[in-house]
């Protein structure tokens, strides 16, 4: 049986679970304990991204339990689903007949899209921290999915940004692209980039592809080497962008290097060697530059809890916890409906920024483009990409 095949076998077989253990809850009185569903990689190849995303979950109920100001405690129910689109299906039923009131998570496109029509079907909101593949709050037929939501931009819109940010502020000319094609996150950050540099007036001069997993990356890069192009472009995860990076360095490619969210790791900087991280640039939805009273709060309370930094996951991860226990607060109950209504008209103001929700429940905010020096965030510029 081919993934696909077993993929639709999975699903229809959470879906029924979902269908037997869902319940409409609404229950709730004022001072009972509301659960929280925390659906995260955290094992398997991008279990960075789920492990800083469990952190900013587990530190925005933390602090919504101390501040008294809640009439509800929150708890949460955390999952592993080992970066498998298959595990994640499988938990997804697992967390509806836990009677959880919302999930947050997974941290990434393929396993989020792999969890919602079990969500949807059940009715229990959704909110992804980092689902950023186009058009991943739709269903299969184009649908948008009623109850999943996500705070981040779609990849067709940083890749453009980035490719915006390359032309205006690297005043680059040529691109050279060395992209994943493993996921659906790459290749639409790839489409994306592609099409907004060519609309600048821009040329892609050489398209090269790797799979996920891969560690050697030195032939296409030699050959890279060879032709003349001002930016390199990596659309991909940062356990094989690092790599590049490093290995491009050595064979003496010298030139901007940038990328989109999928580098913003610690290990980025372990893989790459920090002294490889300058001149690279890569778009976001978060930076500890010039961070405001309330950001560096969060940072603050952050450090505190783990002491580390947080990232870009932690904080999406963070906002979107928040976001849904505020739904749950002003819905006043745990009931579904009433959540979900709270969560559509949510105007939200977090860590990684202010916004509402457009038609198919992606949020309306702004993209930063970060410069790395020596692998440490410095300079940060937001780009809007024209349209026309």
């Amino acid at each position: 049986m081919d993934s696909k095949k077993l993929l639709k076998v999975l699903t229809a077989g959470a879906l029924s679970l979902a269908t037997l253990t869902a319940c409409s809850g609404g229950g709730t009185s004022e001072g009972d304990t509301v659960k929280i569903g925390l659906h995260y990689e955290l094992t398997g190849t991008v279990a960075d991204y789920g492990n800083a995303e469990l952190k900013g979950s587990q530190l925005a109920i933390k602090l919504a339990n101390e501040d008294g100001k809640h009439q509800f405690t929150y708890d949460y129910v955390k999952y592993d689903n080992k970066s498998d689109e298959n595990e994640a299906i499988s938990l997804a039923a697992k967390l509806v007949s836990d009677g959880v009131a919302g999930v947050v998570g997974p941290a990434t496109s393929g396993a989020s899209s792999a969890s919602y029509p079990v969500l949807n079907d059940a009715q229990v909101v959704v909110v992804s921290p980092s689902a950023t593949a186009n058009n991943q709050t739709l269903d299969p037929d184009s649908n948008v999915y009623e109850y999943v939501y996500r705070i981040c931009f779609e990849d067709s819109y940083q890749g453009a940004a980035m490719a915006q940010f390359a032309a205006d502020t690297l005043k680059a000319k040529k691109a050279a692209i060395y992209g994943s094609i493993s996921s659906d996150y790459a290749k639409g950050l790839n489409a994306a980039f592609t099409e907004q540099f060519t609309k600048l007036s821009g040329t892609v001069v050489a398209n090269e592809s790797y799979q996920d997993g891969d560690s050697e990356f030195s032939s296409v890069l030699t050959s890279l080497a060879s032709k003349d192009f001002d930016v390199l472009y990596i659309p991909g995860y940062y356990s094989e962008a690092g790599l590049i990076i490093k290995q491009a360095r050595s064979l003496g490619i010298d030139c901007p290097i940038i990328g989109a969210d999928g580098f913003d790791a610690v290990t980025l900087a372990d893989l790459a060697g920090a002294e490889n991280l300058n001149n690279v640039y890569y778009t976001t939805a978060y930076t500890t530059v010039n961070a405001s009273d309330k950001l560096q709060a969060f940072i603050d309370a952050y450090k505190k809890e783990y002491n580390e930094e947080p990232g870009m996951f932690a904080a999406l991860a963070f906002d979107a916890t928040n976001l849904l226990i505020d739904a749950i607060e002003k819905a006043g109950s745990t009931d579904k409906e009433a959540i979900n209504k709270a969560v559509a008209e949510m105007s939200f103001s977090g860590v990684t920024g202010e916004f509402t929700f457009d038609a198919t429940h992606t949020p309306i905010k702004s993209v930063l483009v970060v410069e790395l020096k020596d692998g440490v965030q410095t300079d940060v510029v937001t780009v809007t990409p024209d349209k026309d």
